[in-house]
Order: structure tokens, then C-alpha cells, then sequence
């Protein structure tokens, strides 16, 4: 178990994106991130007390969790040395990069030296199946995105959190760092040898009551030439019975590919729901999620209402303003 509460570090991230990891668990475990340490030159800002290691520990942090998610989950120099002097201070460390912590020779003699502990949470550690496609009992939804990073987690769980308060049967299932992290379990989907990815989210959502919801975690997108193919293995390993469209409006290209337009929400349904009904013919189409967090609140109501028409489907920010309607959509499904 990763102890907590966590110490999140946001290392020299670009932007707010790339410490996605850190906002999430800020969002969804806020009881868990005690404060924010950054490195000169860092974009991002979480709005949580920035910290010295010293006062983190003092503060009663038990981990220090890299809450950046870059391209190809490298640690920097930079990064090593903060990590090394955190481990020294009596801090264990938390990961979701690529970048494997117990391979940093330097950092596994500072973690023995100091009886400290690191967690590699993108380490699949079970024996995962290959994919069968037989269909499962229980309901599964999983938001699929335009672009990377759009909104498909925050979706998911706010579905599941909505749905829980109602009382009605529901579980997150975690595929990414983040997830993990803010969840305790889950598949490292993207770090799972690509004959198993699909059968690892089969493993993941096991046969269920006929009224229990599994709201799988999105990765990537099937038009991100980076990172389809885990999201194609979500759409066949967790065999959907509705599909949740999601979408930030104000990107002009695809995230960390500026030479690739966005495709439309049409394009995404067309695209997304015949490959989801290979696996489950009955796979609808329940609504669109989209993150206007980059809008203000006319702008935004606008926006939803514009896509709300085009695509005669319910349209929401269920971060900004709750996921009831979402939920109301899986009904009829």
C-alpha cells in the first residue's frame, strides 16, 4: 500500500496538462495532497501550499508522488536529485512513469539506505489473459475522447460518484497512473504487453449483478496516432453498453501533435461505435462530455447548448456541473 498522505511534485511541467497526474488526485483525493513542490521554471500550479521537503514531512506527508505525466515518462537529472534528497528525508516515492523508479540505480541505493520504499504504479503485476470477447453480465461505460487527455477520467468518475449517491450500483475501473493512484488498484493498460491489453480490461470488469455499472477510466484517443491502440483495447476488452463522447473545445490540434486537427464529435461517434459494437452489437452512443474549463460560465453554457442540438445527445461538463445528467442518459440503456 502507498502510504498517504502524499507530497505531489510537479517537477518543471510545461504546462497545467502535464501535471495531470497531481490534479487529479488534488480533484478527486484532495484529503490526500498536503502541498506542491516545484521546480524552477514550473507552468503548472495546483493552488496548494508550496513545500520544502522539510516541511511536507512536518506537515505529515508520508510519499512523494511525481504528478507529472510527460512525453515518454522520463525522469530528468534535475528531477533525480529532489528525488534522492526526498527518499533522505524520510519520504517513499510514487510513480507513473515509463521511467521505471527501481531502475535509477542512485535512487534504489538511497531508498535501502534509508529503508524507504518505491512504488512503480504504470507495473502491471498480474498475468493477464488474452482477450476471449465472451459477453459478461453488469453494464459498462467508457468515455472515449477527441484528443488525450479531454476529460475521460474526470467523466468516469464523477459518473460513478453520482451514481453511488443515488444509491445505485457502481464501480470506477482505473486503466492509467492517475486513476491508480487516486483509486489504490486498477491496470497500468498502456504498460501491458499489447496481446493482453484487451484481456486485461476483461480481467478488470468481471461478470456483474444486471444493474451494476462499471465506469471503465478512457486512455488516448482512436484518432492520436501516439496512443489508439490503447484505446481501441479498451473499446474491445470492456465490451461497452453505452459510449460517453468526450471533448474540450478549444484545442486547435491534437495534444503534443501540432500537425493533426482535432476530429469532429461526428467523426468520433461514427468512428468509435461500430468498433465498440464488434464487440457488444448493442453498445449505444448515451452522451457527451465536455471539459469547458477553459471557458467562462456564458461561454460555456453556450457551448454545451450548441453541441447539445447539433447531436441530439445530453451534453454536460460533469466536472463543473455535476454528472446527473450522464447518469440520467445510462437509464435507457
Amino acid at each position: 500500500m502507498i502510504k498517504t498522505p502524499y507530497l505531489l511534485f510537479l517537477g518543471d511541467a510545461p504546462d497545467a496538462l502535464a501535471a495531470k497526474v497531481a490534479q487529479g488526485i488534488r480533484d478527486w483525493r484532495p484529503e490526500n495532497a498536503v502541498g506542491q513542490f516545484r521546480l524552477p521554471g514550473c507552468k503548472a500550479d495546483l493552488r496548494l501550499p508550496n513545500m520544502t521537503l522539510d516541511e511536507a514531512r512536518s506537515a505529515g506527508a508520508q510519499t512523494l508522488v511525481i504528478g507529472v505525466a510527460n512525453r515518454g515518462g522520463v525522469i530528468s537529472e534535475s528531477w533525480m536529485e529532489v528525488l534522492v534528497a526526498a527518499v533522505e528525508a524520510g519520504f517513499d516515492i510514487a510513480s507513473g512513469l515509463h521511467t521505471l523508479l527501481r531502475d535509477q540505480p542512485r535512487l534504489v541505493a538511497a531508498a535501502e539506505a534509508n529503508g524507504r520504499l518505491l512504488h512503480d504504479v504504470r507495473l502491471p503485476a498480474v498475468k493477464y489473459p488474452i482477450a476471449d470477447g465472451v459477453k459478461r453480465t453488469g453494464k459498462r461505460c467508457l468515455a472515449v475522447g477527441t484528443d488525450c487527455s479531454a476529460g475521460k477520467m474526470y467523466t468516469a468518475l464523477a459518473m460513478d460518484a453520482e451514481m453511488r449517491r443515488r444509491g445505485q450500483k457502481s464501480t470506477f475501473r482505473a486503466t492509467g497512473q492517475t486513476g491508480i493512484l487516486v483509486t489504490g488498484e486498477g491496470v497500468p493498460l498502456d504498460a501491458v504487453i499489447a496481446d493482453f491489453m484487451a484481456g486485461s480490461i476483461e480481467w478488470l470488469t468481471p461478470d456483474n449483478d444486471a444493474d451494476h455499472w462499471d465506469h471503465i477510466e478512457g486512455q488516448g484517443s482512436l484518432f492520436h496516432v501516439s496512443y489508439s491502440g490503447v484505446t481501441l483495447a479498451l473499446i474491445h476488452g470492456g465490451q461497452p453498453d453505452a459510449l460517453i463522447l468526450s471533448h474540450e473545445p478549444t484545442r486547435t490540434h491534437m495534444r503534443g501533435l501540432p500537425g493533426y486537427a482535432l476530429p469532429s464529435l461526428e467523426a468520433l461517434r461514427d468512428t468509435a461505435l461500430p468498433l465498440a459494437r464488434v464487440a457488444n452489437p448493442a453498445c449505444q452512443v448515451a452522451g457527451i462530455s465536455v471539459n469547458t474549463a477553459a471557458l467562462g460560465e456564458d461561454e460555456a453554457l453556450a457551448c454545451l447548448k450548441e453541441i447539445e442540438d447539433r447531436m441530439g445527445l445530453p451534453a454536460a461538463d460533469p466536472f463543473r456541473q455535476g454528472a446527473g445528467r450522464l447518469v440520467d442518459a445510462l437509464a435507457a440503456i
